[in-house]
Order: C-alpha cells, then structure tokens, then sequence
C-alpha cells in the first residue's frame, strides 16, 4: 500500500478537492450540465475554505488523495480572502434565485437542527468538509484525516452537518452521534428530490 501522509493542503490541490465534493456529494444527482457542477463545486470549497482554521491534505506517495476543512473556535482562518468572500457571497444569492425553494428548505433545515442542539451542547468547532478520491485506491483516507485533527485538537467537541446523499455511515463507524435530523423536499426546477439532513458530532 502506498504510504499515507498528512499534512496541509497544497494551494494547487485545491481544483481536485472541489472533484472530490461534486463526487461525495453526488452532486449530480440534481444537476445534469458539466459546468453548473464545476462551478458548485468552486463554490461549495472556497465558501468552506475561507472559514477553515485547520486545513488537511492527504497524500500517497505524494499524490494528492484527500482533505478536511474543520472550523475550530478560537482559530486563526488563515485562509480567508476578501476576494473569495465577494466572490462566494454573488454565487450564494445566484442560487438562491436560481434554485429558490430547494437550497432554502435545506438551509432552513441545517439552521433548525444547529438551534436544537445548540441548547444542549456547546461544541469547539464545525468539521467543514471531509472528502477522499474514490478512484484512489488507497484505504482508510477518511480516518487518518479525522484522526490528524483529533491529535490537533484532543478532547474538543465537534459537530458537522451532512444528508441522505452522502456516505454518512462513515461518521458512524467512526464513533459520531447522530444528534439531529430532519426530512426535506429539495424543488430544483422541475425536479423534487427527497432527503434527509443530519448532524452528527463527536467529542475527539
């Protein structure tokens, strides 16, 4: 097996990392054109990016195959840019026009299941973003990415959001509560996708 190494992501792995969101995601469950896809992509990482306090890369034998973006309170965001703020913030009300009901009601649903935990649980930070190439062939990606933050921040308590579409048994093998959940009708254009948001979180 090729040897696994964690360390800060590399400026130039950043594309490859919104490959990996628009894969994990499935995000093509909802949206057929190529470039709508490329540019969800840029957006969902940059909007991730630029509140990230800690941000990982994973590597086999150099090659870049994996990243985590985690939120951690009283961090330095170290990779915020005023420029991919703007940037983020015009794409965030481009598609709020364009796909209307479908990102509200998620949004809506994230928002309502943060307030019911927030009132019993002060957490330390928000895992962000948590992906693998699926196409790398390499093992246990995800966990050595989760365990590199656990060492970094030892006893903190993190929460994270994530749905239906996603591999979210993975958070829990990985010893992850499933704190709250809620059932959402996604209407993007002509197309109605059912789903169930989550939140899940761990004290590491």
């Amino acid at each position: 097996w090729p040897m696994l190494q964690i360390k800060e992501i590399r400026t130039r792995d950043y594309a490859q990392a919104q490959r990996f969101a628009i894969e994990g995601m499935h995000l093509n469950w909802y949206v057929e054109q190529k470039w709508i896809l490329a540019l969800y992509g840029w957006y969902f990482w940059h909007q991730e990016l630029h509140r990230a306090t800690r941000a990982y890369g994973a590597y086999a034998d150099g090659a870049f195959v994996g990243a985590l973006l985690a939120d951690m309170r009283g961090g330095v965001r170290r990779y915020h840019s005023p420029l991919r703020s703007a940037l983020v913030k015009a794409f965030d009300r481009l598609q709020h026009i364009c796909a209307g009901m479908g990102v509200d009601a998620y949004e809506a649903a994230n928002r309502a299941m943060l307030s019911s935990f927030l009132r019993r649980s002060r957490p330390d930070g928000e895992l962000l973003f948590l992906a693998a190439d699926p196409g790398c062939g390499v093992s246990g990606v995800g966990t050595a990415l989760l365990r590199a933050l656990e060492a970094d921040e030892p006893g903190k308590l993190v929460y994270l959001y994530t749905d239906s579409a996603c591999t979210y048994p993975f958070y829990e093998h990985r010893g992850f509560a499933r704190e709250e959940e809620r059932d959402v009708l996604l209407e993007l254009g002509r197309k109605q996708v059912p789903l169930r948001c989550l939140l899940y979180s761990k004290r590491l």
